[in-house]
């Protein structure tokens, strides 16, 4: 069977256990109108750390979440604009990885997948524990936008 691999993949692995449980804060509600179906009014609209927060999520939703869609940075350092595009930002103990943070991913970077596959592992992992055994994931993969 083919097995995919990558630089750094044997340090994000694991690096969801490493991840810290963190407390959500509830900042603002919206109110459904009174005619809206019951079923469709408790969603969550989460700002911050995409791994964290999902992290966050296990203890009250591990095995209920029914459909997950995720819209994930792109990696072909098309970015123009070098104080917006996508830097990786995870916090793996390693120094080849933390000499990767913070730094735009730009067109000319060799390593562009690679971090984008170390960047997504750990948000995947995570992503496998919420919804039960019949798995709907949902990614956005459009080159324009």
């Amino acid at each position: 069977m083919p097995i995919l691999t990558w630089v750094g993949k044997d340090k994000v692995v694991n690096h969801h256990h490493d991840v810290p449980f963190r407390v959500l804060h509830h900042e603002s509600r919206f109110e459904a109108p009174e005619t809206t179906p019951k079923n469709s009014t408790g969603n969550r609209i989460i700002h911050g750390d995409n791994l964290e927060a999902l992290k966050s999520l296990l203890p009250e939703f591990e095995g209920k979440i029914k459909c997950i869609y995720i819209d994930p940075p792109y990696n072909t350092g098309n970015d123009i604009d070098k104080k917006t595009g996508w830097k990786y930002n995870d916090a793996v103990n390693d120094p080849k990885i933390r000499a990767w943070l913070g730094k735009t991913v730009g067109k000319e970077d060799l390593t562009k997948h690679d971090k984008w596959l170390c960047m997504m592992y750990p948000r995947l992992k995570l992503l496998h524990r919420l919804p039960p055994c019949v798995r709907i994931v949902v990614a956005s993969n459009f080159k324009k936008k």
